[in-house]
């Protein structure tokens, strides 16, 4: 995904795997003038807040809201914070932050902006393809 005001900044969801059906794993990488930051493992439980919801929530509420909206996963190593702006765009902040409760750990974020209604709902469509491939 890229941000609509700066095609140079962006987020990557890849190398998908699964060890059983209770998770998804996955790596996440950001990227942005003089940055590129990847988390090789962030986790998805079956039974834990999911990350579709949270996008189709946001795109669900394309007349905007008040305040930021977050999710994160379970190990805290992949945040997402969501702003509305006027003209109906929404601000994801994309944070990654591997090992967060080791001594001397690293964190990166950019943010991206997308339109609320149509590209909101093709971000979480996309996000829940991406986690249910080949999990049925």
């Amino acid at each position: 995904m890229r941000c609509q005001d700066n095609a140079s900044v962006g987020v990557t969801f890849c190398d998908r795997f699964s060890f059983d059906a209770d998770s998804v794993h996955y790596a996440v990488e950001l990227r942005a003038p003089g940055l590129t930051a990847r988390v090789n493992e962030v986790v998805a439980w079956i039974w834990d807040s999911d990350l579709t919801i949270f996008l189709d929530e946001l795109a669900a509420d394309y007349r905007g809201w008040a305040g930021e909206r977050s999710w994160h996963t379970h190990d805290h190593d992949l945040t997402v914070s969501a702003v509305f702006r006027s003209g109906g765009h929404v601000g994801l902040t994309w944070a990654v932050r591997p090992w967060p409760q080791a001594a001397g750990g690293w964190g990166a974020s950019v943010t991206t902006w997308l339109e609320a209604g149509e590209q909101m709902t093709s971000l979480a469509a996309d996000v829940r393809a991406f986690l249910a491939e080949g999990h049925q």
